[in-house]
């Protein structure tokens, strides 16, 4: 018993040790639950968070739809723009898109304007002649791709096709543009590329002319120069060759691989009928400065030039010109009616100005300009008649650096020798002008803009036929 009792004793004392581990354990549980009750209080707050941020994403969500929405009634407010126009997965590069509203960048907003700044300064997708190539390998997948076969023609526009030249020398995805937004099935169209071109350049054209209907190489190529007469020519042998097509067209037009409309095909009918048979270019008095490029001999020289070589000015006084011809200085490009085509492919008293032309300086500028005053030649503008500067003539807008600011808003793009490569802010003042063509464009200078005429020329040609 005795022997129990200290075990039990032994068993049951309490130490200050024990009361001491007693209390911690005491405290431990409290802290437990103080933890359990923060828990649940945590999970609360998470909870209240996670809800508000799931507000927030279906708000976002609808938010996104509306815009969608959006996106789907307007007509030509919103579009998805293709660093190079070319639509499709023909060839699997053509990926890259860009959001961008054409009538906020018409009607000169900021906000809009400021991000056709930015995204023109991305890298954007390179595509190049091979890209074009490929895209017109297979012709009827190209032409349905491009909607070549579903232009909406009215029949004001089927009983007066027109027929263009354009000369062009490289970048084919962008002549393949300008050529799809003049393209109209009843039109004819003949491509003059430069002897010089890069071999991927002229098969791409090639294949054009192969897999569009109405289009064509010119039957005699040049190696073109720089401001020489080999420039005039390569218009020239696309006149004589439309003259020959089975296509009566009512009026020629000549373009390079910078310029675009600014008229659907529709509108500019409908502004050529109204010529009653007249020409539209420019023509206006020479200056002193521009005498010299016809009064003096050229000759074609290698020099320290982006072009290689060019026609130097000699000390070689020129003969006037041939009978009597008073000379006039304007543009290499014209609109000119199918009677004053046909009246100077065959007139002696032009071969021979185009002759003496030929050792001149950038004949093109002073051959037309100079033939439509000559007295006899259909839609003759007279002598007497006042100058038809760029601004008068509807052929062709071209921003020069010298007279911005006062003839026209500064220039949004790049100056290229003291001509403005177009930028996404002058869409309205293109659009409003007036003018038939402008030039330059650039799509490796802003894509946005050339994407929204293209657009709006779209939309114009369906309203009107």
């Amino acid at each position: 018993m005795g022997d129990f009792s200290c075990w039990f004793a032994s068993q049951c004392a309490v130490t200050p040790t024990d009361i001491y581990q007693g209390l911690y354990r005491k405290s431990l549980d409290h802290s437990l639950q103080d933890k359990a009750r923060m828990k649940v209080r945590c999970g609360c707050s998470i909870f209240r968070v996670r809800h508000r941020y799931f507000l927030f994403l279906l708000s976002l969500v609808a938010v996104c739809l509306l815009k969608l929405v959006y996106l789907k009634v307007t007509v030509w407010d919103s579009t998805y723009i293709d660093p190079h126009g070319i639509t499709g997965n023909l060839s699997g590069i053509h990926s890259h898109t860009y959001d961008v509203n054409c009538t906020a960048i018409y009607e000169l907003d900021p906000v809009e304007i400021g991000k056709a700044l930015e995204l023109k300064q991305k890298v954007l997708v390179a595509v190049n002649d091979e890209s074009t190539i490929s895209l017109t390998s297979d012709c009827p997948t190209f032409l349905k791709t491009r909607h070549y076969n579903g232009v909406a023609i009215s029949a004001v526009e089927h009983n007066f096709p027109l027929a263009y030249s354009l000369v062009v020398h490289k970048n084919a995805p962008m002549v393949e543009r300008i050529l799809h937004a003049i393209y109209a099935p009843q039109n004819i169209y003949c491509i003059h590329y430069d002897q010089k071109s890069s071999p991927t350049f002229i098969k791409a054209m090639e294949n054009l002319a192969r897999c569009v209907p109405s289009v064509f190489i010119a039957s005699k190529l040049e190696s073109v120069k720089y401001a020489h007469i080999s420039r005039l020519n390569a218009d020239l042998n696309c006149l004589s060759d439309l003259l020959r097509s089975e296509v009566k067209w009512k009026y020629v037009i000549n373009l390079c691989g910078q310029d675009f409309p600014l008229k659907s095909n529709n509108e500019l009918v409908r502004e050529l009928k109204q010529l009653n048979g007249n020409n539209m270019l420019e023509s206006s008095r020479p200056s002193k400065v521009k005498k010299q490029r016809f009064s003096f001999h050229h000759e074609l020289r290698n020099v320290l030039h982006e072009y290689q070589s060019i026609p130097v000015k000699t000390a070689i006084a020129k003969d006037i010109p041939p009978h009597g011809i008073m000379v006039f200085i304007g543009s290499a490009y014209f609109v000119l009616s199918r009677e004053f085509v046909n009246y100077i492919s065959n007139n002696k008293v032009v071969k021979d100005f185009l002759a003496w032309s030929a050792d001149t300086y950038s004949p093109d500028e002073h051959f037309w300009a100079t033939l439509v005053r000559m007295p006899g030649v259909p839609g003759h503008i007279p002598r007497s008649a006042p100058d038809v500067t760029d601004l008068k003539s509807k052929t062709r807008l071209v921003k020069w650096h010298s007279y911005e600011g006062h003839l026209y808003p500064p220039c949004s793009g790049i100056h290229v020798r003291s001509v403005c490569i177009y930028g996404a802010a002058e869409l309205r003042w293109l659009l409003d002008d007036g003018h038939w063509f402008a030039n330059k464009f650039d799509p490796d200078v802003d894509p946005i803009l050339i994407s929204c005429l293209e657009k709006k020329l779209i939309e114009l040609q369906h309203y009107y036929a």
